[in-house]
């Protein structure tokens, strides 16, 4: 969780950097739109990956499709520990 965390700051603090020089500043200012097709398009690779293409495969395309994840959370304003709630309340 850790990792996640820090990866999350990271998200926020590329949410207001040159998006000539940041892939994730890029997909902040292109919108949330482009950021769904993202999510969309690894979502398709990690189930690919599943299908055909081995571990390693589906560990590259998860962490992608999480990377794409935590972008939309940050543009929702949407935090690691609200999910965290959401997930504690579905165990039983």
């Amino acid at each position: 969780m850790e990792q996640l965390k820090q990866l999350y700051q990271t998200l926020e603090n590329r949410k207001t950097a040159d998006p000539g020089s940041s892939y994730t500043a890029r997909l902040f200012q292109m919108g949330e739109d482009e950021i769904i097709k993202k999510i969309g398009e690894e979502a398709i690779e990690v189930i690919l990956a599943a299908k055909s293409q081995g571990e390693l495969r589906i560990i590259e395309e998860t962490a992608d499709l999480t990377y794409h994840l935590l972008v939309l959370l940050v543009s929702k304003g949407i935090t690691l520990d609200q999910i965290q709630e959401e997930l504690k309340k579905r165990q039983k």
